[in-house]
């Protein structure tokens, strides 16, 4: 089944994309922040929601995983 028609698995793609996003930020920053329009801007976009809310993200990516421990 595609991530795309099971809604819990779409989360889990757009945390991962969000979480990886700002991390190679933090790593390159010079990668994400040349293309910050078009197609590439989302992982532009996906990297300030990252870096912004972070907390938020973090408790996202906690809950998720215990969603999936608990199946």
């Amino acid at each position: 089944m595609s991530a795309l028609f099971n809604f819990q698995s779409l989360l889990l793609v757009i945390l991962l994309a969000i979480c990886t996003c700002t991390y190679v930020r933090a790593v390159a920053p010079r990668l994400v922040d040349r293309n910050k329009e078009g197609f590439l801007g989302l992982f532009f976009m996906a990297a300030r929601i990252g870096e912004r809310l972070s907390p938020y993200v973090a408790l996202a990516c906690i809950s998720m995983a215990v969603t999936l421990l608990m199946q």
